[in-house]
């Protein structure tokens, strides 16, 4: 409660906080080369220096030119807060704009000093007097007014009304010609624009177990789909990454019932999931692995193991396997490093060290592109080799295959459009049709901090999904920063949850607000021709209008607050999200602004019925009241054997 109250005090100004510089002991964002001239260079400090008065600019113009010479970008690491901001509570049921401050403090995890919340580079806000000044704009703001952020950039309090939206966010909303990754890294070096990745932008990044649920839909129903199984023991799925969202594979693999190995270049990302549970074993060791696989695939034991070196090195592992004993040791294939970011740190060159690739990086970033463009084809080739005799990779989205294919890799899909490669996006060929039938990852954050309330939602979300959750649910215990919660529902479900949850705060079951929000990875929040909307057979994949509509139809129809975001998952100029956060206070008013919005936020992405060809499309337009049923009937009824995974969440 103290800590929360003092970051949202305003800039500390008198006296200055000391100036620490880069800590060390804990992860830190690679430096940035943005390559500016001279008279940028100038311009980048003085956008920093507009945050302070002018008896204190002359102080801190040195240090901020000389973080921009070292680092590449002028994050304030003097302001960098000093008091622990994990876990905040704030128990003034009636002002909503305060649940924001938790969920904003909750964003900070993968490089804390640089603000950036995951996928390498994602950015809450561009430098610490932005988090400052927005802090304490919104624990002061009163309920007829508005704060309006530019690209973390906190533009004021403007006059509004009780109805309208609390907190209005854009990111990287850069003119469409010049949404190039050269120009953003210019521009962010400038501090006039940044890249809020899909949830961290937004205010509603939960930690890995956002994206659980979904990461187990995944595995489970490409097993379905490839692999003709409804029973995944003893098959082996070989991935990559165990950052912010790829941290949720190794848990996923394991509810899913198959023997998950996964590969991770950064020893720190790699101890923090084996620590929080989220992995069983770690090993630095391929022939480990390697064993350790046999005897959990001949067994079918369920298994995490996370192998501590380059994914390139485990791919090549596999081959030669297979070349000296004729054995295929995987089934399921796929990727999640951050390579919408592949020159800068989303993606690890195998022909160096982590600590060399990190080195080459700030001193030969020319060198280290041409390294991570030869790691990619390697990478490729070993999973061709694999595939050709039985193994099914599928991409996850985070633009392997596109960088792959732009570094010269054989991924050419003969008479396929410009959006497709020889491998299918996991959201066209799993996930495409859950998303069509408005069935998609609804989460919640108990603002009080306290685990009961989040076992108190769990047991209304329980007791709303009825029969699906009765004879199959499954709650792990896994939690990473705020009391959170994520699970798959349709329309009905969210709209059923979100007013019981409203209820429940109302008659005291519940001590403090509950803020609602979604993956942008949906039904309809996201605009993405090489992951939500890949190869949608009405020609629209190139188009925007739905992430648009999200965004400004959830704002009048009641979000607390609604955030418009270029970038995302698969990279900066790739991709258009539309999010929002919605906070239930136990009022009237509350459950009708939840029924109206979160009605909008599914039914805008099913109503253009811009889906993948399956029978239930058009279907859920004209039998809306039968989405959860038709869902349950698709997904999870197969060969009249139930099996129901809706509510694994953790």
């Amino acid at each position: 409660m103290s800590s929360l109250k003092e970051i949202c005090r305003g800039l500390p100004l008198y006296p200055l906080p000391e100036n620490r510089g880069r800590r060390k002991g804990i992860p830190h964002a690679p430096v940035r080369t943005p390559n500016l001239t001279a008279q940028e260079k100038k311009l980048a400090l003085r956008n920093a220096l507009r945050y302070f008065p002018p008896e204190i600019q002359k102080k801190l113009a040195l240090e901020f030119a000389e973080e921009l010479r070292l680092y590449g970008h002028i994050y304030m690491y003097r302001f960098f807060p000093e008091i622990e901001m994990r876990k905040p509570a704030w128990r003034h049921s009636k002002m909503l704009q305060k649940s924001a401050c938790l969920i904003v403090v909750n964003c900070l995890f993968q490089f804390p000093q640089e603000l950036v919340t995951y996928g390498g580079n994602g950015q809450v806000f561009s430098n610490w007097a932005q988090f400052w000044l927005a802090m304490h704009y919104l624990s002061e703001m009163t309920e007829e007014q508005t704060l309006v952020m530019y690209s973390g950039h906190p533009l004021g309090l403007f006059p509004s009304h009780h109805c309208a939206p609390r907190l209005i966010i854009t990111n990287g909303m850069v003119i469409p010609n010049y949404s190039s990754r050269d120009e953003y890294e210019r521009l962010f070096a400038l501090g006039v624009t940044m890249y809020g990745q899909m949830t961290a932008g937004s205010y509603c990044y939960i930690g890995p177990q956002g994206i659980v649920h979904g990461t187990v839909l995944t595995v489970l129903n490409a097993g379905r789909r490839y692999l003709k199984a409804e029973d995944l023991s003893g098959k082996v799925f070989v991935t990559s990454g165990l950052g912010g969202m790829s941290g949720a594979q190794a848990k996923a693999a394991v509810i899913a019932g198959c023997v998950g190995i996964i590969a991770e270049v950064d020893e720190a990302a790699l101890l923090k999931r084996h620590k929080q549970g989220w992995l069983m074993e770690i090993s630095n060791n391929l022939d480990h692995c390697i064993a350790r696989l046999r005897d959990a695939r001949k067994n079918k034991i369920a298994l995490s193991l996370g192998y501590h070196g380059n994914v390139v090195d485990l791919w090549e592992r596999l081959v030669h396997e297979l070349d000296t004993t004729g054995e295929l040791l995987v089934d399921l294939g796929s990727d999640q490093t951050s390579c919408h970011n592949p020159f800068n740190g989303g993606y690890y060159p195998v022909q160096l060290s982590f600590e060399e690739a990190k080195q080459l990086l700030s001193t030969n970033p020319g060198k280290f592109r041409t390294l991570v463009k030869e790691s990619l084809k390697r990478q490729v080739a070993a999973i061709n080799r694999l595939a050709d005799k039985g193994m099914f990779f599928w991409d996850y989205g985070n633009a392997f295959l596109l960088e792959a294919q732009r570094a010269g890799a054989d991924l050419v899909k003969r008479g396929a459009n410009k959006t497709e490669f020889r491998y299918p996006s996991y959201v066209q060929h799993i996930m495409g049709d859950i998303f069509s039938l408005g069935f998609g990852p609804f989460r919640w954050v108990c603002t009080s901090g306290d685990p009961q309330d989040l076992a108190t939602t769990d047991s209304i979300a329980m007791s709303v999904l009825e029969e699906s959750i009765r004879q199959g649910g499954k709650i792990p215990s896994h939690v990473v920063g705020s009391q959170a919660r994520i699970l798959y529902s349709d329309q009905r479900g969210r709209v059923s949850i979100a007013v019981a949850i409203n209820r429940a705060i109302s008659e005291g079951r519940i001590k403090a607000p509950v803020v609602l929000s979604r993956d942008h990875h949906d039904v309809s929040g996201t605009d993405s021709p090489y992951r939500e909307t890949s190869n949608i057979y009405d020609g629209s994949a190139l188009c925007a209008d739905m992430a648009v509509q999200n965004f400004v139809g959830d704002a009048f129809r009641g979000a607390t607050w609604v955030a418009l975001h270029n970038g995302g998952g698969v990279g900066w100029g790739e991709v258009i999200n539309g999010g929002f956060g919605l906070v239930l206070d136990g009022s009237k008013e509350a459950e009708e602004r939840a029924k109206m919005m979160l009605s909008w936020d599914v039914s805008n992405g099913e109503l253009f019925v811009r889906g993948w060809d399956h029978p239930f499309c058009l279907y859920n337009v004209l039998e809306p009241n039968n989405f959860h049923i038709s869902v349950c009937v698709l997904l999870f009824k197969q060969k009249g054997k139930h099996t129901y995974y809706n509510f694994v969440t953790v």
